[in-house]
């Protein structure tokens, strides 16, 4: 097995990469986000489902940096609003939104609905693809809870804040990381991803032209 394979995140998304980069942490991995890369694409989510979003994040930007990249595409469906914000969730309020101002136009969404009808569940898809743009790996995982009143909390991001985990009595935005590393959408779906990449790394597959760019 590779002693540091080479894998970039495709995203700028400063609280996604914290969280994979904890979250991969138990595999031999060189790990670099788009930040790293002055030269990366912007790739337009034309998918119409996360993933489908997910899988073009990986397969441009691996075809454009010559390595292996790991796309993401999450965010939250509400069913009081027919799945929506959905594939549109990080500008739900708008191309160039903050997180603040994506909850508050949620919270105006929903108004006055009552708790039992306020559920809603996160969605996380990956998609890994290696440096020819052939995808060698997918997976997902959703987390349920409900969209509180008004936002808790000051860890996490997004639309942490306003989701709760009914069990818990606490958003995200209140539980914290450890506890959000364990029950969140992206953590479960990391679970998944991880056999899959040691499958990759032990059998030889690991072969990234684009390897010294990393270096």
């Amino acid at each position: 097995m590779p002693s540091a394979a080479p894998l970039v995140l495709g995203t700028h998304n400063r609280g996604k990469v914290v969280e994979l980069i904890e979250l991969l942490a138990p595999l031999p991995l060189a790990i670099r986000s788009l930040a790293d890369f002055p030269d990366a694409i912007a790739v337009e989510e034309t998918g119409d489902s996360f993933a489908a979003n997910a899988a073009l994040k990986a397969v441009e930007q691996a075809k454009h940096l010559s390595t292996w990249v790991l796309g993401e595409d999450s965010g939250i469906v509400v069913d009081a609003l027919q799945g929506a914000p959905g594939i549109f969730s990080a500008r739900y309020a708008g191309p160039d939104a903050t997180d603040d101002q994506n909850n508050a136009r949620l919270l105006a969404e929903l108004g006055k609905t009552p708790p039992e009808r306020r559920t809603a569940h996160y969605i996380c898809q990956l998609a890994l693809s290696d440096p020819q743009g052939v995808v060698r790996a997918t997976c997902g995982a959703t987390c349920s809870g409900r969209i509180r009143f008004e936002p808790a909390g000051s860890a996490g991001f997004g639309y942490d804040p306003l989701f709760e985990i009914v069990e818990y009595h606490r958003t995200f935005g209140q539980l914290g990381e450890s506890v959000k590393a364990v029950l969140s959408h992206r953590a479960r779906a990391v679970e998944k991803l991880i056999p899959l990449l040691r499958e990759l790394l032990s059998g030889g597959h690991w072969r990234p032209p684009g390897a010294d760019r990393l270096e």
